[in-house]
């Protein structure tokens, strides 16, 4: 497998190959590392996360997950498992039931969740992610290796991620002009714009855009007012991800100044929507960057007829 570029290899997770293979994991609370020695390949394992569902499926291991947290909103009709529970409310007797090879969880801040140490207390190994603190969209795709040393599967995984990154590399913007972007809608009342060094920031950036109000050098997004978005809507070439809504009637009756956002060419990423009300974008798109990318120099340089017309993630909002 080709070496990946400055920027986009993983920080958080190594893999260390041989005999017996084993997956390290580093936490970015303080650098500590934890060693899983997988002695054979796992046969069930639960997940926290729908991105770890999609990196199982990716390599073909959709029949080892067996447990998962937000069933519902599951986009892989291919998976069989049963609901988990949240980290506030683990099924615990569903889990012990199923007695699963791993639980693969994920930690938002230096503090472990709870049910952490109780289930490696009960025997059930727990390995902790921070693949959503990556900040390139191929570091984050490329958790798709640690499934599968975990699962015997690493060539196949190799594979697919190889093919991910040079379709993905094929379709970086090379011109010289960047158009200016809005992203989101407020999420209560606060408004949340990607960092400067966010996954999403450098997906529009290779896209050809640069996303407003992005805060240089950082990774986590900052809370903007609904002034600034404002000024900043005054700016925009296009304004990405604005909730769920499909339509302008949609985002005006979020709140009525938006009546005054001006930008005429609007898109969301919520093509892909489950029944259950999940969202692809979220669980696919996060080992398919290229398919996003795709997507958003489509989306970005529109009047350019070297991309396609058709968009895996995106619609555009409609003027109804």
């Amino acid at each position: 497998m080709a070496a990946p570029e400055a920027g986009e290899e993983a920080r958080f997770f190594e893999i260390l190959e041989g005999e017996t293979p084993a997956v390290v994991t580093v936490s970015p609370y303080g650098g500590v590392r934890d060693t899983l020695w997988v002695d054979e390949p796992l046969g069930s394992i639960v997940c926290a996360s729908s991105s770890y569902v999609a990196c199982l499926s990716a390599i073909g291991c959709d029949s080892v997950v067996t447990g998962v947290s937000g069933l519902r909103f599951l986009s892989n009709e291919k998976v069989k498992a049963v609901e988990i529970g949240y980290d506030a409310a683990p099924d615990y007797e569903r889990i012990f039931a199923l007695k699963p090879d791993i639980v693969v969880a994920y930690a938002s801040s230096a503090v472990v969740p709870d049910y952490v140490p109780f289930l490696r207390s009960s025997g059930i190994p727990v390995l902790l992610l921070y693949d959503h603190l990556e900040t390139h969209p191929l570091a984050r795709a490329s958790y798709v290796r640690l499934f599968g040393a975990l699962t015997g599967r690493l060539e196949e995984a190799d594979a697919f991620f190889e093919e991910v990154s040079e379709k993905y590399h094929s379709l970086i913007y090379k011109g010289a002009a960047r158009k200016k972007v809005l992203v989101n809608l407020p999420y209560g009342d606060r408004w949340f714009i990607p960092g400067g060094a966010n996954w999403f920031t450098r997906l529009v950036e290779d896209a050809g855009g640069e996303v407003l109000g992005a805060e240089e050098g950082e990774s986590a997004s900052s809370v903007i007012s609904l002034e600034k978005a404002c000024a900043l809507s005054r700016e925009a070439d296009l304004w990405l991800n604005p909730g769920l809504c499909r339509s302008r009637e949609d985002i005006q009756s979020a709140s009525p100044v938006f009546e005054t956002f001006k930008i005429e060419r609007i898109y969301n990423n919520i093509k892909r929507l489950s029944p259950g009300g999940g969202n692809d974008f979220w669980e696919s798109g996060a080992v398919r960057p290229d398919l996003i990318l795709s997507d958003m120099v489509s989306i970005l340089h529109e009047s350019d007829p070297v991309f396609p017309d058709s968009l895996y993630y995106y619609i555009r909002v409609s003027d109804k």
